[in-house]
């Protein structure tokens, strides 16, 4: 080989550095697998925490535990918001007792909600408002109706006609059902015959079954009609008793 040759292979191997040696191969291949080993924990970390959020989730679903969360945007069909994290959406049927004009409106809005889908595989997370709302006002009906018991004469308003009877509004949430046949001592083909929406009756409570209550206006007048006969019998017989003794008394010599 030329002395040349030599020099130009010299230059080319102190420009390339030193020849990696099997030592720093190994070191490098350590290196690599560390760092895979750390990113594959990571991911395996980041999985375990989504998992036990989500079943966290859906023991929330399960319990109807209470979320309080605010609406940050408006979207088609309904609104979003966040759970620990986690896109949730919330359906405008779902915001509201009450129809919903205007999604925008709710936006940035705190709204009290329960977690009513959690499903963790299509990471969809569904909330309602709604059933929140309506836990609340029938808790409140609950109290109301525990005001009434059965035997009880009390005043109400003819919220609406039906041709099997009249409702009959008692208190806020409260109502009653009259029916065709407890409306009247007479027979009636409807119960408009009668009774008007926005009347003031009064109606006996007949009995209270999950949470219905049956009314009756036929048996007050029933009542009215017994306690009216019983009246007259009393002052006829006191008539009687009175006469016969006026006669007797007529008939002795003093």
């Amino acid at each position: 080989m030329s002395e040349e040759l030599n020099k130009e292979l010299e230059t080319e191997a102190k420009a390339e550095g030193p020849a990696e040696t099997m030592e720093d191969y190994a070191a490098e291949l350590e290196a690599s697998y560390a760092a895979l080993n750390k990113k594959q924990i990571e991911l395996e970390e980041d999985e375990s925490g989504d998992r036990a959020k989500w079943a966290e989730f859906n023991r929330m679903m399960e319990e109807k535990t209470v979320v309080k969360v605010k609406i940050s945007e408006a979207v088609k069909g309904g609104v979003v918001a966040f759970v620990d994290e986690v896109r949730a959406f919330i359906p405008a049927s779902q915001l509201s007792t009450e129809y919903v004009e205007k999604l925008e409106d709710w936006q940035g809005k705190y709204v009290e909600t329960v977690i009513i889908t959690a499903d963790p595989e299509k990471k969809r997370l569904v909330l309602s408002g709604r059933e929140v709302e309506r836990g609340k006002k029938e808790a409140q009906r609950q109290e109301r109706l525990a005001q009434f018991k059965a035997g009880d004469v009390v005043e109400g308003t003819v919220d609406s006609l039906k041709p099997y009877g009249a409702f009959v509004k008692l208190a806020d949430g409260v109502d009653g059902l009259v029916h065709i046949s407890q409306i009247s001592t007479q027979r009636i083909k409807h119960p408009g015959v009668v009774l008007k929406e926005g009347q003031t009756v009064k109606v006996k409570i007949l009995s209270i079954a999950d949470g219905k209550l049956s009314l009756s206006m036929r048996a007050l007048a029933e009542q009215q009609t017994e306690r009216e006969e019983h009246e007259t019998f009393n002052y006829k017989e006191n008539a009687t008793v009175s006469t016969g003794l006026g006669e007797l008394l007529k008939g002795l010599k003093l």
